[in-house]
């Protein structure tokens, strides 16, 4: 039995067609793939997925067509102990697929990605009294805030990687964009950023910046948290691992430096495979970054 969530992760599913190649192709190329994965994805579901491998009681909120590739993406997260009580099922709506490249050596990735259908603030209004934490990405977060209107207590952590709409940090407890996009809002200069996004309302701020590592602002200092040095077989899904690790914690305690430097390893780890989340470490693996 699945247990009572105490993180709802509301936002993107999808399923992947995942080729691994030796190089990404130009225009007009051909290629032909060593290996093709057919794997569940999205920022907010590979996120609960990590955090369910890693221990946290967790659902996922979100909107899949009536149609295979919906009763796929279900099947995968419940595989992994999510609870997908707020998944809905929508007959008008066609779950989001996505095609992945994966280059060999180096495992850059090219994606394209149909849109996900957007959940709505009644798709999590009855949320069960455990949950404390809502963990949104680009697709949830207008749902989310909506619903916390109605239960101003649920803690909010963003996943502001894809850029999210309308954003407002009032009241976040967990802001985690990447560099690019953190400075695209608030300034060139990382430090100044990070403060700005601070002073705008968010508590926590974590900015991410693939192998470059992470940025994390402490009190009034940045600390900058390095990448786990790694071979990497895929980066797909590195950064929603990290946020669904970030997040676990964070949960549980952790100082925001020391869940950064705990979420960079489990993010590495994740890279280990060709798609983004069977790599993931459980809970109780030691976690290794040497590739196996």
């Amino acid at each position: 039995m699945t247990a009572v969530p105490t993180v709802v992760c509301v936002g993107s599913v999808t399923v992947d067609t995942i080729a691994l190649v030796d190089a990404l192709p130009g225009r007009d190329e051909r290629v032909v793939a060593e290996q093709f994965v057919v794997a569940g994805g999205g920022p907010a579901a590979t996120a609960a997925v990590t955090l369910a491998r890693l221990g946290v009681p967790v659902g996922f909120a979100g909107v899949v067509g009536d149609d295979e590739a919906g009763r796929e993406a279900r099947a995968a997260l419940e595989s992994e102990g999510v609870d997908t009580t707020l998944l809905r099922t929508d007959r008008d709506a066609t779950t989001a697929r996505s095609v992945v490249l994966v280059e060999r050596g180096s495992g850059a990735r090219t994606i394209v990605t149909s849109a996900s259908a957007e959940p709505v603030a009644r798709d999590i209004r009855d949320l069960p009294a455990d949950v404390e934490w809502l963990h949104v990405d680009q697709t949830g977060y207008a749902a989310a805030r909506a619903a916390i209107v109605e239960r101003p207590g649920l803690r909010l952590s963003i996943d502001d990687g894809n850029p999210v709409d309308a954003l407002d940090l009032a009241g976040v407890q967990l802001y985690a964009p990447t560099l690019a996009v953190l400075t695209a809002r608030f300034g060139a200069d990382p430090a100044t950023a990070l403060r700005a996004a601070r002073d705008a309302g968010a508590f926590r701020v974590v900015a991410t910046s693939g192998s470059d590592g992470a940025e994390v602002l402490d009190g009034d200092a940045v600390v900058h948290v390095p990448a786990v040095e790694v071979e990497p077989v895929s980066t797909l899904g590195a950064g929603d691992v990290f946020h669904g690790a970030l997040l676990a914690a964070v949960v549980r305690g952790s100082p925001l430096v020391e869940a950064a430097a705990a979420a960079a390893a489990v993010a590495a780890q994740s890279t280990h495979a060709l798609d983004g989340r069977s790599a993931v470490p459980f809970a109780a693996d030691p976690i290794s970054t040497s590739r196996p």
